[in-house]
C-alpha cells in the first residue's frame, strides 16, 4: 500500500499477514493535530497470536497509533503505510454499551450472520454473563458492562483486538479478576492484541512484549518472558518493572513480590 504524505494513510486488509509473517504491520506512521506532531515515524509489527502492551505518557501517541490501526483517526494529518487483518475490534475505557437496548442486543450489535443470537449467548458465558441476556445496562457494575465490552468484541473472533485502557476506570480487585478473563480469552481465541496502558504491572502480567512510546517515536522494547510474567521470576519481574519505570522518567521504589494474576 502507497503512503499518501501529508493525508491520512488507508489501513490495507493483510487476512493472510505481511510478508514478515506479522498480523500488524506499521511503517513510517505520522500523525499530528495542527502543528503539533503526535506521531513521528513509528515502525511496529505484531505476529498473529501476539499480546504487546503500549506505555507512555499521557500525550505520546498511545491512543494515537490504536485509532491509526482502527481506522479511526480521520480528524489527524499524516502518512505512513499500515497492514491489519480483516476482522479487527476494539475496546475503549468505557464499555460504551447503548442503553436502550439489552445485554444481547448490545453484544450482537453490528453481527449480520443468522447465528448472531447464539454467538452472542457463547461469548457472554465466556466472560461469565450466562443469563444476563435480557438485562438492561444500568443494571450492571462497572466490571460487568466491560464483560460485555469483551463479549461484544470477542464474537466477531477477531484477528486483532485493539484495548484502549480497558480496565482503567474499575476498582483494584475488579482489575485483577479482568486480568485474568482477558488471558483465558487471549488464549482460547488466539487474536494479535495492542494493550494500551498507563500501569505497568499491568503490562508485565498480560503481555508478551512490552512498548514504551516517548514523544512519537518507540523508544524502548521489552519481551516478557513466561516466568517473569507469572510472577515465577520475582527478581526478575522487578529487574523489568524497574526498567520500564526508568524509560517512563519515573524513579523506580522498591515493592513487594508480586502476587500472580487471579480471578
Amino acid at each position: 500500500m502507497a503512503a499518501h504524505p501529508g493525508g491520512l494513510t488507508a489501513v490495507a486488509p493483510s487476512p493472510a499477514g505481511t510478508k514478515s509473517g506479522a498480523a500488524v504491520s506499521v511503517r513510517g506512521l505520522i500523525r499530528s493535530f495542527g502543528t503539533k506532531s503526535v506521531l513521528d515515524g513509528v515502525d511496529l509489527d505484531i505476529a498473529p497470536g501476539e499480546f504487546v502492551a503500549l506505555l507512555g505518557p499521557s500525550g505520546c501517541g498511545k491512543s494515537t497509533l490504536l485509532r491509526a490501526l482502527a481506522g479511526l483517526d480521520h480528524e489527524v494529518r499524516g502518512s505512513g503505510v499500515i497492514s491489519v487483518p480483516d476482522r479487527v475490534s476494539v475496546v475503549f475505557q468505557d464499555s460504551r454499551l447503548l442503553p436502550w437496548d439489552t445485554v444481547l442486543g448490545n453484544v450482537t450489535l453490528g453481527v449480520r450472520e443468522h447465528d448472531a443470537d447464539a454467538r452472542a449467548r457463547k461469548a457472554l458465558a465466556e466472560v461469565g454473563l450466562a443469563g444476563r441476556e435480557k438485562a438492561w445496562p444500568h443494571q450492571l457494575s462497572g466490571g460487568e458492562q466491560q464483560r460485555v465490552a469483551l463479549a461484544r468484541s470477542l464474537v466477531r473472533e477477531p484477528q486483532l483486538l485493539l484495548a484502549d485502557e480497558p480496565f482503567g476506570a474499575l476498582d483494584a480487585l475488579t482489575r485483577i479478576r479482568m486480568h485474568g478473563l482477558l488471558q483465558d480469552l487471549v488464549a482460547a481465541h488466539r487474536p494479535a492484541v495492542l494493550l494500551v496502558t498507563h500501569d505497568v504491572d499491568e503490562a508485565i502480567a498480560l503481555a508478551d512484549r512490552i512498548v514504551v512510546l516517548d514523544r512519537g517515536r518507540i523508544a524502548t522494547v521489552r519481551p516478557v518472558p513466561p516466568a517473569i510474567r507469572s510472577s515465577a521470576d520475582a527478581a526478575g519481574h522487578e529487574a523489568l518493572r524497574r526498567d520500564l519505570l526508568t524509560a517512563l522518567g519515573v524513579e523506580p521504589v522498591h515493592t513487594p513480590e508480586p502476587a500472580a494474576v487471579g480471578r
